[in-house]
């Protein structure tokens, strides 16, 4: 199961809500992991915007509740406009809430993406056959990671490009791997570190989305690998 919310809206439309959050992760002192908040938006921001259009669904707009007080709001809106302007075109608005009446220890933002999609797209789980290519496009980062090796993070442009490919599956992977990822898409095939082979790691935290799993037909492969240049990496599954 994807990790949104869908509400019919009207015989042709529906709403899809996808959110993420993030505790302890800003530039307060007892922060566990000290990055800028306009970093922090972004990869928030990134969660729950894949996850909406990885669904089939066009985002309109962005909600933030902020916790990390006033002053770092301006900073959290740059980082979400980061994250817009790399998927071009789309006009998506931004509002949102901080609590300015108390004082917390540790950052803590919330962030919300609605979008819309047509009533009649379908969400049942695919089934796997011989004719099925399967790739991660993207490593799997987490924490400290994201400062030393943001180079490995795919960027928001070619997320989009692939959802633009006809056929093509896409899911963000997040801290529970990308087995866990792969078993969500999957209906009736099993994937485990023992029949999947990859030089990616399948069960590491992908921490903010920085992969992403696509999955084609095989005739699909040699336009994936296009798109994805030095970014895919091949799943093989043996089951």
């Amino acid at each position: 199961m994807r990790d949104i919310l869908i509400i019919p809206l009207s015989e042709e439309e529906n709403l899809v809500i996808a959110s993420d959050n993030s505790g302890s992760i800003g530039m307060k002192r007892n922060d566990a992991v000290q990055v800028p908040y306009k970093m922090v938006a972004y990869y928030l921001f990134r969660v729950a915007v894949m996850e909406c259009i990885s669904a089939a669904a066009t985002p309109f707009a962005v909600v933030i509740q902020n916790f990390c007080g006033d002053n770092d709001w301006h900073e959290l809106l740059e980082g979400i406009e980061q994250g817009i302007s790399e998927l071009e075109k789309l006009d998506i608005q931004i509002t949102g809430s901080t609590e300015t009446n108390f004082v917390m220890n540790q950052s803590a933002v919330g962030l919300t993406v609605l979008g819309k999609r047509r009533a009649n797209v379908h969400s049942d789980k695919l089934k796997y056959n011989s004719g099925t290519s399967i790739a991660v496009i993207g490593s799997p980062l987490v924490g400290q990671e994201l400062l030393e090796m943001e180079e490995q993070v795919v960027p928001l442009s070619v997320f989009m490009e692939v959802c633009g490919m006809e056929d093509v599956a896409t899911i963000p992977v997040g801290s529970r791997g990308i087995l866990h990822e792969l078993n969500a898409l999957f209906d009736g095939t099993p994937f485990t570190e023992q029949n999947v082979d990859s030089t990616v790691k399948l069960t590491k935290s992908s921490g903010p989305s920085t992969c992403f799993v696509a999955v084609c037909p095989t005739e699909k492969l040699d336009e994936l690998k296009s798109i994805s240049g030095r970014y895919y990496y091949e799943l093989i599954y043996s089951g």
